[in-house]
This record gives structure tokens, sequence and C-alpha cells, in this order.
């Protein structure tokens, strides 16, 4: 399993395959993208859901503060809280998986 090889897709090279499948400039395409991303991450900082019909949901999802431990000393530590980004995939998606 280690020595299996996942391929990483880019964002330039989905705007290619969309741009051939569209008939529209790869440049066009980019920018597209672009502002899709750009209008995404928007949304998220203002704490806005964003829901992609076929694909999932993004939210931001707040974590508290906690106390962990150093592994290596096994002190008590204060973790700040802090923000993460959540998926949830639709249905179409976890079936097609």
């Amino acid at each position: 399993m280690a020595d299996e090889k996942v391929l990483t897709v880019a964002l330039s090279k989905i705007a290619a395959e969309l741009a051939e499948k569209h008939e529209m400039s790869k440049k066009g395409m980019s920018e597209l993208l672009a502002n899709f991303v750009e209008l995404t991450v928007k949304n998220l900082k203002k704490g806005n859901k964003v829901r992609i019909t076929g694909l999932g949901i993004f939210q931001v999802r707040k974590r508290p503060a906690r106390l962990g431990r150093n592994p290596l000393t096994g002190e008590q530590i204060k973790i700040k809280a802090s923000k993460k980004l959540a998926f949830r995939a639709a249905k179409e998606v976890k079936e097609a998986i």
C-alpha cells in the first residue's frame, strides 16, 4: 500500500480539460476557476457554508481551546482555539467512490 503512487491533479489540468470540452481558451477557463476558488474562500471567511451540488459542502468549524500533552515530555500544554475547514461529500460522490 505504501508503494502506491497517488496522482495529484492540479487546477490547471482541470481547467485545460474543461476548456477543451467547452471550446473555451485555457486562459479563460483558468481565470474562471480562479474566480470560483476566490469566491469560495471569501464566503468561507464570512462563515458561510458553500454547497457545490454533486460534490459536497465546505464549511469552517471552530475548534475550542483545550489541554493537550507534549508527546516527548508528557507535560500538559494549552492548545489555542482554532478554525478548520470541513468537507462533507455529497451522496453522489460517496456512491461513485
